[in-house]
């Protein structure tokens, strides 16, 4: 695990301006670091850097930029490749000279061209430079566990794990990207390809970048869409057959993610995600698993008791660490230093908790993300089939609420909320993602409309729904959300409170090969009967008592109410007064300090909605904070 950066450029970067970039993510490596310059042929001149979290071969031969035995290739790599060993056999007339992944990733391109990506199980962000054909190749793994930006501009391409380095880059101008402002303040967290700042994108999940010249390519080697209709050819119809593959793949993937030369455990959160990982971490460790959770002393969000009786129970070394509200209220502040560009899901504080607890004792743990979405767990999906059912009635609704006289009644606003929510869900492209639709025109209005020929705003809602090419609206729900949710918001989440705390974080349910066998899984095995995640929780209950894990779901709440219009009130008023809104000319400086004036007054953000727009508060201030300390 590790941070990387570097530039290809007709441009004089010198080494010392490169360090800097790389040293701004000290925190993602702090064990060792490197920075190289080369120049090609025709005066391309090519900066690669990394900064090294040591978690495997802990010698200096993990030491990078590393190079192929003829120096062909050079390669910096944040992650890990958990079926190297295997690769390393099939690779076995390379001279290695090292135990590490790294110099399996230049062995496999050196025999197999860049599409060895596709041979690579794992979680990475790569740069390679290959001398003989001049190219540079950016890589980021299926499902986008580990993140990589890049700036391309002027024939000019600027990479790394973060934004920081690329904002230390000489010439860097740091415009803001108004047109995703508005699905931030509703989504709170910006997906790829898309970022903060304009010409800078996220490499996407399962894509490769190929740099050649002054221009770029973009291919998708694994999509979720391929791999789900792909594996749809091959269905297991047994639910016992299924349960067993699963269980069988599960208990590998849990095993690779245990291969460290550092001190290893898991979160444990005491739902059945984070409980299963545990449990197949203890059955194949010759000691008691480090296990870590966080408690709250407000009894409606504290698990921390479920988790210690789980830890009890499979035997694990177990700590935990109760919290309170002014322990999370003292993270804000440090929010944009490690999430550096706006990212406003609160639960991210309770992660950075979890991450400095776990880092006291181990450098690597490992945790449950990917549970909900492959197996159909977030309430969302139990809504979603209930609007699927409901949409041809809300059509019928809609289509009267249309009428010549209804309509100047306006009578759809009438209707109770779930009633108008149906009755309004009328996009196809955005049929499993309703919601309140008064939510969606603040945030839209918040922003000041494009201006001078500027680019229309991006649409809040992804119109992307008809490409999954499936009729169940709970599948394609869920299938958005590996697509856009998981990798923006949950990844990033993981990945940015971990690695402030330099912790590997590793999530065994994403695992290549659990990801495409869920996909070959029946739905009606993960969805049974309105039981959610059916086949994961039987598998579960196999190590663990079904009474140590059946219990509604808590989940986890900051008090963003309490704070906004509590200790933050003048904060956020100062961010949203007119004349600050006026000089900084990215909002609509009238609508906002309008409405965040009522929400801190009222907690409402516009007349007689008797709706509480803390969400909405927050994504904005958390914007705000990001701003003040970037752009200042």
């Amino acid at each position: 695990m590790c941070g990387i950066c570097g530039y290809v450029s007709r441009e004089n970067i010198t080494a010392e301006q490169l360090k800097i970039m790389n040293d701004v993510m000290y925190h993602r490596g702090p064990d060792d670091s490197g920075e190289e310059i080369y120049e090609t042929p025709d005066h391309w001149r090519i900066g690669f850097a990394q900064r090294r979290l040591s978690i495997m071969d802990l010698s200096a031969l993990g030491h990078q930029p590393m190079h192929s035995a003829d120096q062909r290739v050079s390669v910096v790599y944040n992650g890990e490749i958990y079926n190297y060993r295997e690769l390393r056999e099939e690779l076995a007339d390379y001279p290695f000279r090292s135990n590490c992944d790294t110099e399996v990733i230049i062995a496999a391109y050196l025999k197999w061209g860049i599409r060895c990506v596709e041979r690579f199980n794992g979680m990475f962000a790569i740069a390679l430079y290959d001398r003989k054909t001049q190219d540079v190749y950016l890589v980021r793994d299926r499902i986008g566990k580990k993140p990589l930006y890049y700036w391309h501009e002027a024939g000019n391409l600027v990479f790394a794990s973060e934004l920081k380095p690329i904002m230390k880059c000489p010439g860097f101008p740091g415009e803001i990207e108004r047109r995703v402002l508005p699905r931030y303040l509703f989504h709170q967290y910006i997906n790829a390809p898309e970022s903060i700042y304009r010409n800078v994108y996220k490499l996407e999940p399962g894509t490769a970048l190929r740099f050649s010249r002054g221009e770029i390519k973009l291919w998708k080697y694994w999509s979720v869409r391929r791999a789900y209709h792909e594996a749809q050819k091959y269905p297991i119809g047994d639910y016992r057959e299924a349960k067993e593959l699963l269980k069988a793949q599960l208990q590998k993937s849990v095993r690779a993610r245990m291969i460290a030369d550092v001190p290893l455990g898991t979160f444990l959160s005491g739902g059945y995600d984070s409980s299963l990982v545990t449990a197949m971490a203890q059955e194949c460790s010759d000691s008691p698993v480090k296990t870590f959770s966080i408690g709250f002393h407000e009894e409606k969000y504290n698990e921390a008791k479920y988790a210690k009786a789980v830890a009890d129970y499979l035997g694990t070394e177990h700590t935990e660490l109760y919290i309170g509200e002014q322990d999370m209220f003292d993270l804000v502040d440090s929010i944009p230093q490690y999430y550096d560009e706006p990212f406003a899901d609160s639960s991210e504080i309770a992660t950075m908790m979890v991450s400095k607890l776990a880092r006291e004792h181990v450098t690597v743990a490992l945790s449950g993300d990917g549970g909900d979405e492959f197996f159909c767990g977030y309430n969302i999906y139990t809504n979603v089939r209930q609007a699927q059912r409901l949409d041809l009635p809300g059509a019928v609704v809609h289509g009267i609420c249309g009428l010549p006289g209804f309509r100047q009644l306006r009578m759809e606003d009438k209707l109770p909320f779930k009633v108008r929510v149906i009755a309004g869900n009328r996009e196809k492209e955005s049929k499993t993602q309703f919601g309140a639709g008064n939510y969606l025109t603040k945030a839209m209005a918040m922003v000041k409309e494009p201006q001078n020929g500027e680019p229309d705003m991006l649409p809040i809602h992804y119109l992307t729904e008809s490409g999954y090419h499936v009729k169940d609206w709970q599948i394609r729900r869920m299938l958005l959300d590996m697509d856009t949710y998981l990798p923006g918001d949950i990844l990033c989440k993981v990945d940015r409170a971990s690695m402030k705390y330099s912790l590997e974080a590793r999530c065994p349910i994403l695992d290549t090969d659990v990801m495409e066998l869920s996909y070959r899984i029946p739905h009606a095995f993960k969805y049974a009967g309105g039981d959610k995640k059916h086949i994961l929780k039987d598998i579960a209950y196999d190590y663990i008592p079904r009474e140590l894990l059946d219990r509604p779901k808590v989940g986890f709440g900051v008090p963003l109410d309490k704070w906004l219009r509590g200790p933050l009130r003048e904060q956020l008023l100062d961010y949203s007064s007119y004349d600050f809104l006026a000089r900084q000319d990215i909002f609509d400086a009238k609508y906002v300090s309008d409405m965040i004036g009522r929400y801190v007054e009222t907690g409402d953000a516009g007349p007689a909605t008797g709706a509480n727009y803390s969400k909405l508060a927050w994504s904005f201030f958390v914007f705000q904070q990001w701003y003040q300390n970037y752009h200042r």
